[in-house]
């Protein structure tokens, strides 16, 4: 089965370089798209799409916003924010509104697609490592900066899961946390669901702001 993209860009030629790209892939096909916020949330109460290609600075309604409004339907589509310049506040914002990853407008076609096919399978396109190199940028920006971790939540949470949830804002991998907590990988990614189970998110991008949001982790990879 195909997986069907929306594109949504106030630039008609960006629009139409990515919709031939993506035509040219036996996996995918563009069912939608839309010029602004406003026309991709009335397009999308009527079109069954997987992932949304949104670019951030647009008029009416930007791609933040669009994005936090996409995300909070119960079954919602996908998200993976274009932006022009790499770790801006923008790629920030998205990522806090649900956005599964951001990637650069100017990316090669062989990335953008292996992303769209990485987000459609449910993993994060943004590496944890790029998540916590952006949020330390603008961690002053976060409600609990500096603060004690204060997320009820977080307290549904073993000890141990909190360490593991440590790490993964820390940007290591799965193979990485195994080695330093001395577990296999197999019982690190059953942590890491549980995790993902408990505080209700998506993907370990979400882990990461989080964290961060919380005061679990703070600039700099403090904890």
């Amino acid at each position: 089965m195909s997986i069907r993209v929306m594109l949504v860009d106030d630039q008609v030629l960006l629009r139409t370089g990515f919709r031939m790209v993506l035509a040219a892939q036996p996996d995918m096909e563009v069912v939608a798209e839309a010029g602004d916020g406003v026309e991709a949330l009335e397009v999308l109460r009527s079109t069954k799409v997987d992932v949304v290609l949104m670019d951030v600075r647009m008029p009416k309604l930007d791609g933040v916003e669009t994005t936090r409004r996409v995300c909070q339907d119960a079954n919602p589509p996908k998200v993976l924010i274009l932006t022009t310049f790499d770790l801006d506040e923008y790629a920030f914002s998205g990522l806090k509104a649900g956005a599964s990853g951001f990637m650069l407008k100017d990316v090669p076609p062989g990335e953008l697609l292996a992303a769209i096919r990485s987000v459609h399978s449910g993993d994060a396109v943004v590496a944890p490592s790029t998540t916590r190199r952006l949020l330390d940028r603008f961690a002053p920006m976060l409600p609990n900066a500096g603060g004690q971790p204060q997320h009820q939540e977080l307290e549904r949470l073993t000890s141990r899961e909190r360490e593991v949830m440590v790490l993964v804002a820390q940007g290591l991998s799965n193979g990485e946390i195994a080695a330093r907590l001395v577990l296999s990988e197999a019982t690190v990614k059953t942590h890491v669901g549980r995790i993902l189970t408990k505080l209700g998110l998506r993907d370990r991008v979400q882990v990461v702001v989080l964290a961060y949001e919380t005061g679990l982790v703070r600039a700099g990879g403090a904890s």
